[in-house]
């Protein structure tokens, strides 16, 4: 079961912790059992400040509580706080993937023509990158005139989420997109063919929302179902 340690201290040398924290992560580097490690600020007292550090299990957490470095370490956070640090230990019974929750629901406003509430997924300065396009696409406005060029060529414009994986900032999403060819796309006449296509997308986050996309896609095979290549 993942544990979860919170330090808590007062301190007015918050600039000494941090560089101390950079000390501890050089020192345990190929040793430390930590996973991931959160320094936070309280906006109401300056003084406050939190860290919360992840481990894969409590054992692994005293594993990393018992390196000569990490009590070195900890010896001299004491040493900065206004009194002794105070420590509290969570076993998680509960832990959101929140990012990957985001990615998906870009999918399904894709696929339903959501396009006005793009705004609420992806970040003003948002930035698509897609081999296919001549341009990099950038903007909540570019992203939507994308997904909306597909749409108006495609009738039934689909995403199925078939597998999702997701690490600190990021989300990838791997999917099955599907629509009868019933528009002109680029350039090529109606053909009111069927059309399925697989690919991936990884998207960045930041704050909540989608900062960045990445997508590789089978867009060769789309382009032979339509005619347009004889591949």
């Amino acid at each position: 079961m993942t544990f979860v340690q919170i330090v808590d201290c007062k301190t007015d040398r918050v600039d000494d912790v941090n560089r101390l924290l950079d000390q501890w992560v050089e020192a345990t580097q190929g040793k430390r059992t930590a996973t991931h490690s959160i320094v936070g600020k309280d906006r109401k007292d300056a003084h406050h400040v939190v860290e919360i550090v992840e481990f894969p299990s409590y054992e692994e957490a005293m594993r990393n509580s018992n390196l000569p470095e990490t009590n070195r370490i900890f010896e001299e956070m004491v040493a900065l706080c206004d009194a002794p640090p105070t420590f509290t230990d969570l076993d998680v019974v509960r832990d959101e993937q929140l990012n990957k929750a985001t990615a998906r629901r870009f999918f399904e406003m894709a696929s339903k023509g959501e396009l006005a509430r793009l705004g609420d997924l992806l970040t003003d300065d948002y930035h698509d990158h897609d081999a296919t396009n001549e341009e990099d696409v950038r903007g909540v406005d570019g992203a939507r005139v994308e997904i909306e060029m597909y749409r108006n060529a495609f009738r039934g414009f689909k995403f199925t989420v078939e597998d999702q994986l997701a690490e600190g900032d990021k989300v990838i999403t791997r999917w099955t997109w599907r629509g009868t060819h019933s528009g002109e796309f680029l350039g090529i006449a109606p053909t009111k063919k069927k059309v399925e296509m697989t690919g991936m997308t990884i998207h960045r986050m930041h704050e909540g929302k989608i900062q960045e996309g990445w997508w590789n896609f089978d867009f060769l095979g789309a382009l032979r179902q339509v005619g347009a290549v004889n591949m």
